[in-house]
């Protein structure tokens, strides 16, 4: 509850700090300029970009000889979705996905295995796209990006770390226990950790590497399925990015390619998602209003902003509470009849 109030709280710090000047009639006239079909696909591609998600738990389960229908899978999309989107660098919706999924039945083991691969697909996909983008439209990139500079380069080093950090756990799980153990150690003479909770905190260290282990095995001899994961969160991410382009489109604007405006998210991508804020709230808002500067005419660019984010975030962000609440409502029912 506390984070949906921070997102609100953000949102609306942002909204008062981009629109102070801006007349909010006028921001609205210019809403309703935008086609609406075009906006309907914008909704469209927000959908296949959760449905991608999707198919990639139905494909892992089916692996794992557990067949489920897509409605169930796409349940656990929206419900990871929301839960990424009110916490703190998106830490609360694998956790709410592996809990829902225990519910239904799957065991904790293939849960945790999936949002593992999911993970490093995910995070894998966004420093290939953005690294791609940076090699061949480097010069576009950099004039868009301005003095953001080095907040896109803290966000290359932020994913780059995480990515290296769960290839070091794939492959040397056991010297990251060890490596764990020490850092356990080492807070707890500075204070920050409490040494009576020292065997707690290395138990959890352990679960974890052991966990990694069963997924390096899995990497090991699943290499084609690694691969399919990889391409089919290629074209989930290109689905989200598409989004500006479908509000661009709308408002009938040409003159800025395809490629390049999504070269653009893809860097938005890179430099707030690592970030500590609840669906990267305010800072995604500033690098849009900032990095689109001359691909939408000025006095498109904030409604825009507000499209787009509108339709990949917020749009989103309400589905995924209705069905948690829907899936949370049933499952309480389900419990009562059981008992």
């Amino acid at each position: 509850m506390f984070d949906v109030f921070l997102i609100l709280l953000i949102g609306a710090l942002t909204f008062r700090l981009l629109f102070r000047t801006e007349e909010l009639p006028d921001i609205i006239r210019l809403i309703g300029r935008a086609d609406k079909l075009w906006l309907l696909v914008g909704l469209l591609f927000v959908f296949c970009f959760v449905a991608g998600e999707s198919a990639i738990i139905r494909y892992m389960l089916r692996l794992f000889k557990v067949r489920l229908p897509f409605a169930r899978c796409l349940k656990y999309s929206f419900i990871g979705f929301f839960f990424s989107y009110i916490t703190p660098s998106a830490s609360g919706g694998q956790p709410a996905q592996m809990y829902y999924m225990k519910k239904d039945g799957i065991k904790l083991g293939h849960s945790t295995l999936i949002m593992m691969v999911i993970t490093a697909a995910y995070k894998a996909v966004l420093v290939f796209l953005g690294l791609f983008f940076l090699i061949f439209r480097y010069s576009y990139i950099i004039s868009h990006v301005g003095g953001l500079w080095w907040l896109m380069l803290i966000g290359f080093v932020l994913n780059v770390a995480f990515i290296i950090g769960l290839m070091f756990l794939f492959l040397r799980p056991l010297w990251a226990k060890s490596l764990a153990r020490k850092l356990i150690r080492l807070l707890i003479i500075v204070r920050i950790l409490n040494k009576k909770n020292y065997e707690r905190y290395v138990r959890r260290i352990s679960r974890v590497c052991d966990t990694y282990m069963v997924g390096a095995e899995y990497i090991k001899h699943n290499v084609k399925a690694v691969i399919r994961i990889f391409l089919i969160t290629l074209v989930q991410r290109c689905f989200l990015l598409s989004v500006t382009w479908v509000v661009y489109k709308s408002y009938g604007l040409s003159g800025t390619r395809f490629i390049d405006i999504i070269a653009i998210q893809a860097i938005i991508g890179i430099t707030v998602e690592m970030l500590p804020l609840p669906g990267a709230a305010g800072i995604t808002e500033g690098c849009f209003s900032l990095m689109y500067v001359g691909v939408f005419p000025n006095m498109y660019l904030k409604p825009a902003l507000l499209l787009s984010r509108g339709l990949s975030f917020y749009a989103l962000l309400l589905t995924g509470a209705a069905v948690t609440l829907a899936a949370h409502i049933i499952m309480i029912r389900k419990e009562k009849r059981s008992v």
